[in-house]
């Protein structure tokens, strides 16, 4: 889906955008959208508020782009890296390398999408919804690959695929350069985890059922003492 980028967009250098973008992401991450305004970005900037207001008439012109730009960055370059993969882990891995790749290079735009993904109005909201649903196809097309293969257990795919999109969404919440591994480690891992929990063998709705009620059994015996 096209950006909403105005004459003026397409007239600035790239580098100035990508300057105003960054701090303005920054003063987001900072001061949440709702407590942020223009002015406080244009003193993180250096940009004049007539500068700023030339170039993004709203905050939410802001947000829109700083979402749109990250979502469209990162599924671009996953569906390039696909092309040489057949295999369904082979592409699994990939997504999951590609998403963490760009987290751990983009912490404070992650931030910023993950904690006001709800400020954004229409139309700018329904935008970024379309690449986030294009995305989320990619990837469980790829789950529903591996089941076809009988490589994962039949277990509730969308509960599976968002549940991996939740891993992989809040490194930035705890990742630390000096002591966890970088991108690569990190997305092996990451795969290595969710493959485990989903492999033929590895789960069984049954015994946890089980387990769950003998608990729940002997929490009411304890109760009636």
């Amino acid at each position: 889906m096209a950006h909403r980028w105005t004459a003026a967009h397409l007239n600035a250098p790239r580098n100035k955008l990508k300057h105003i973008l960054g701090h303005a992401a920054r003063v987001f991450s900072e001061k949440g959208f709702e407590g942020a305004s223009i002015r406080d970005i244009s003193r993180a900037s250096r940009v004049s508020l007539a500068g700023l207001y030339y170039y993004f008439e709203s905050k939410q012109k802001l947000l829109y782009l700083i979402q749109s730009n990250a979502f469209t960055s990162i599924l671009e370059r996953l569906q390039e890296r696909l092309k040489s993969a057949r295999k369904p882990k082979e592409r699994l891995r990939i997504l999951i390398s590609n998403h963490i790749e760009y987290f751990l290079c983009n912490p404070i735009e992650m931030k910023v999408m993950a904690h006001e993904e709800d400020a954004l109005e229409d139309p700018y909201r329904k935008e970024v919804l379309e690449i986030k649903r294009r995305y989320y196809e990619i990837a469980r097309g790829i789950f529903d690959e591996l089941r076809r293969e009988g490589q994962v257990a039949r277990i509730n795919p969308r509960v599976a695929v968002l549940s991996l999109f939740g891993m992989m969404n809040w490194v930035y919440k705890w990742h630390n350069p000096e002591v966890d591994p970088q991108a690569e480690v990190l997305g092996e891992t990451i795969a290595g985890i969710f493959l485990h929990g989903v492999c033929n063998g590895k789960f069984s709705n049954g015994a946890r059922a089980d387990a769950l009620r003998e608990r729940s059994a002997e929490q009411r015996i304890r109760a009636a003492g």
